[in-house]
């Protein structure tokens, strides 16, 4: 199934954004685990034991979308963010 645009529904995309496909469908376990197939994680470049940040879009108060961001993909832009707010505070700004 693919999306190119995604109108009305949860995540606020007016215009292509690229190929969204549906790459698996997943299975929540009793314990609240899923499981991501292997070539999922192979095409990803996911490997054992990786950190992957889940951020997820609310809208009405109810989580409706849901990403998985590796965390080592994370590290460069928190640093841009937060540095300059750092090197201010070090700098005794406000």
């Amino acid at each position: 199934m693919s999306m190119d645009t995604i109108g009305d529904g949860c995540c606020p995309v007016s215009e292509p954004c690229g190929r969204c496909v549906i790459e698996a469908v997943l299975s929540v376990d009793e314990r609240g685990q899923v499981v991501l197939p292997k070539e999922l994680r192979m095409r990803a470049g996911i490997g054992a034991g990786e950190k992957l940040a889940a951020i997820g879009w609310e809208k009405e108060g109810r989580i409706c979308c849901i990403m998985l961001y590796p965390v080592k993909q994370l590290e460069e832009p928190v640093k841009a963010m937060v540095a300059p707010m750092f090197r201010d505070l070090l700098k005794g700004g406000e």
